[in-house]
């Protein structure tokens, strides 16, 4: 059983940074590819970042691309997500996405990550 707890979220002016955090539980942290979706209400959850296993691998989605950074730390079994140059449709509920699989490459798809943090809210005032 793997939980998820993020963490960092708030209100922030357009143009302005914030990171977030998901402390995971578990003693296998580094098996596991780590990514954050976020979803607006009425709208369908949509994929922000994923981050392979060691790190060395990170993808994002084209309108965070140059602006979001995805990064991990398996010695604290966290996972980051620092958003700079925000803007108002950047806001929703982060949520953060563990596949503990083991075996599968980083996926923008929701249905390949087993665990999910309860979300943490980003709102971008204008």
């Amino acid at each position: 059983q793997v939980q998820l707890v993020e963490s960092g979220g708030g209100l922030v002016q357009a143009g302005g940074s914030l990171r977030l955090s998901c402390a995971a539980s578990g003693r296998t942290f580094s098996n596991y590819v780590m990514a954050w979706f976020r979803q607006t209400p009425g709208k369908e959850r949509e994929f922000v970042a994923a981050i392979n296993r060691s790190g060395g691998s990170t993808y994002y989605a084209d309108s965070v691309k140059g602006r979001f950074t995805i990064s991990r730390d398996n010695a604290k079994n966290t996972v980051y997500l620092q958003m700079n140059s925000l803007k108002p449709e950047d806001t929703a509920v982060y949520y953060c996405a563990a596949d503990s699989t083991g075996f599968r490459r980083p996926s923008r798809f929701q249905y390949e990550y087993d665990y999910w943090g309860q979300g943490t809210q980003v709102t971008v005032s204008s």
